[in-house]
């Protein structure tokens, strides 16, 4: 392996030679005046102090940074390299005053957040669009999952937050959580299914036709479930599973499907004149949902921002519904 030549700087060369925030100062001076006095006492020091600073440096290097005439001074290749340094060093610092400042007031950064459908749609929708007012450069990851899947990633700190229901096995006292609502539900067909328009008395007229369901033991799957046992009717014998309702309204459109899903997302996505929403025999809902964060892990100022602004919209809500 061939070795370093003595004259080459080592990666950590700032550090052998001590350089100091006065030394990029006076970088930038000098660039900007080309003449070591007018440089100095733009820095409040004197010109002896400034030639012995750059000196000092020069001598550190082992080259000289700028050629010195009447004049003035003028950088060389040297020193056009680390004054160009110099400016970029001098701005990222001052990025990040700016960037610290924006964080502290929830105006930049990132969150990140999990949620089940319904909320997604409208309630985290319009709170991003708020907060984007005032904070337009806070960036927002959201994903869309049910319940059982969101709340161990938020446990592992992959979220800042969650919108869902804390599972029967997660102990409830890691959390804090403020109940939103329940998810109201509807069945969804194509709109010149057989049963569209036809009001449904009796589940059995579902049964003869096949279902795009979420997976056995979500929510919505067994709410479609318990629909037929308090009918006492058999079932659907043909069922798809999927938790995309992309792909459950893609089969719903190209046969005689039905699915199952909120009504806020059926309100968003299945408009006529493509799909119709089927009047079941009884209103479908699952268990309320709501915001969850973890008791001991405290918010970005960012996702605090959110989360409130969250906190206010449901109490809205439900000073509206009184």
């Amino acid at each position: 392996m061939r070795s370093r030549s003595p004259h080459l700087l080592s990666p950590d060369w700032f550090l052998s030679v001590r350089l100091k925030f006065r030394h990029l100062q006076l970088f930038v001076a000098l660039d900007e005046c080309r003449n070591l006095h007018r440089a100095a006492e733009r820095l409040g020091m004197s010109q002896p102090a400034a030639s012995k600073l750059l000196g000092d440096l020069e001598a550190l290097l082992g080259v000289a940074l700028f050629d010195r005439h009447s004049r003035g001074v003028t950088p060389n290749w040297y020193g056009e390299s680390l004054i160009r340094h110099a400016h970029g060093m001098l701005t990222s610092l001052t990025q990040a005053s700016e960037e610290i400042n924006a964080l502290k007031e929830g105006n930049a950064g990132t969150v990140s957040v999990g949620t089940v459908m319904a909320p997604a749609v409208t309630l985290l929708a319009t709170a991003i669009e708020r907060v984007h007012r005032e904070a337009p450069h806070l960036q927002v990851n959201i994903d869309v999952d049910v319940s059982r899947q969101l709340v161990p990633r938020l446990r592992a700190g992959v979220y800042d937050f969650a919108i869902a229901r804390i599972p029967t096995d997660m102990p409830a006292s890691e959390f804090v959580f403020e109940e939103i609502g329940e998810e109201a539900l509807c069945a969804v067909c194509r709109a010149d299914h057989p049963l569209a328009d036809t009001p449904i008395s009796d589940p059995e007229a579902l049964g003869g036709y096949p279902w795009v369901l979420q997976p056995t033991g979500s929510l919505m799957r067994q709410r479609v479930e318990h629909l037929f046992l308090h009918f006492d009717t058999p079932p659907p014998e043909r069922i798809i599973n999927t938790p995309d309702i992309y792909m459950a309204l893609a089969m719903v459109d190209r046969s005689d499907a039905i699915t199952v899903t909120t009504r806020e997302v059926a309100e968003l996505l299945c408009r006529q004149p493509r799909f119709a929403i089927l009047a079941l025999p009884e209103a479908l809902s699952v268990q309320p949902y709501g915001l969850i964060s973890l008791r001991e892990r405290r918010m970005s100022p960012g996702a605090a921002r959110l989360m409130t602004t969250l906190h206010r919209m449901v109490r809205e809500r439900h000073i509206g519904a009184d």
